[in-house]
């Protein structure tokens, strides 16, 4: 299998997984409705370690742009294979979107709620606050980048590492994922977004576009900057990369706050809410 099939089957198996449990415990008459966030948190977890176990041995399984432009920040990933990764991460979203549509057919005109048909395929917050929206998701990637490369340096019973990469997502889930929902990574979200943009879906709505650039950017920034830090703190390479992308990420979130702070933030139901 090459590496752009391993990333692309990689990510779709987690979307299968991980927008399965969303719409099974949130679309009405299914059994498992009600089923509650540790149900969704623990569900995503073990989604991420069966991605790993299928594609690792292939591709490194990174399913997740912000791991990838993480780990070539560092050196430990070549950029020129970042675009084809990041391409395949994206398709393999959107189809694991697909296939969660098909599996749970009858159960879109079932319910009623567009905000909860879109829930299944993409996040959004708890609080509509663009700053406060963008740190969370930035520091749940990083976080994410932190504790990845921490279990990799170090030795684990062969076939285990995969499955402690997902106790790190029910981690992150269950202690930083409410404000959010814990996108913590762009092919998770905008992926099946798209997929939701363009299925049949009945009284699905929007898909909620004012809010798609922020499980891409947060993510994306807090992935850097934690492989970086890690690189830091943990090895004491400290590269000029490191304070650049520093900078960078204070400025972008001193624009979001100051701007913010005057703006408006669509919601699904198409409310505006104050940021």
């Amino acid at each position: 299998m090459s590496t752009f099939m391993a990333e692309l089957i990689g990510t779709m198996i987690l979307i299968i997984f991980g927008g399965g449990v969303v719409a099974n415990v949130s679309l009405n008459k299914s059994k498992a409705q009600g089923g509650g966030w540790i149900v969704v948190a623990l569900a995503w977890g073990l989604a991420v370690a069966m991605a790993v176990y299928a594609v690792g041995s292939f591709s490194g399984a990174h399913l997740n742009p912000a791991v990838t432009l993480g780990l070539a920040s560092i050196g430990e990933f070549a950029w020129a294979d970042v675009p084809a990764y990041i391409l395949a991460q994206m398709i393999g979203g959107i189809l694991g979107g697909m296939v969660v549509f098909f599996h749970f057919l009858p159960h879109w005109k079932a319910t009623d709620d567009p905000a909860v048909k879109l829930g299944v395929f993409s996040t959004d917050p708890a609080i509509p606050h663009t700053f406060s929206n963008l740190l969370s998701e930035f520091i749940g990637t990083a976080v994410l980048l932190v504790g990845l490369l921490s279990i990799g340096a170090n030795k684990f019973s062969d076939g285990l590492n995969p499955l402690i990469v997902g106790f790190l997502i029910v981690a992150i889930g269950l202690s930083l994922g409410g404000p959010t929902g814990y996108a913590i990574n762009p092919a998770r979200d905008l992926g099946p977004r798209i997929a939701h943009f363009i299925l049949p879906i009945p009284g699905k709505g929007g898909s909620n576009w004012t809010y798609s650039w922020i499980p891409v950017v947060g993510p994306v920034l807090g992935g850097v900057f934690g492989a970086l830090f890690y690189q830091a703190v943990f090895t004491g390479k400290v590269t000029t990369l490191f304070w650049i992308w520093t900078v960078v990420s204070l400025a972008i979130f001193a624009i979001t706050f100051f701007l913010g702070s005057k703006g408006t933030q669509a919601l699904p139901h198409g409310d505006q809410i104050e940021n």
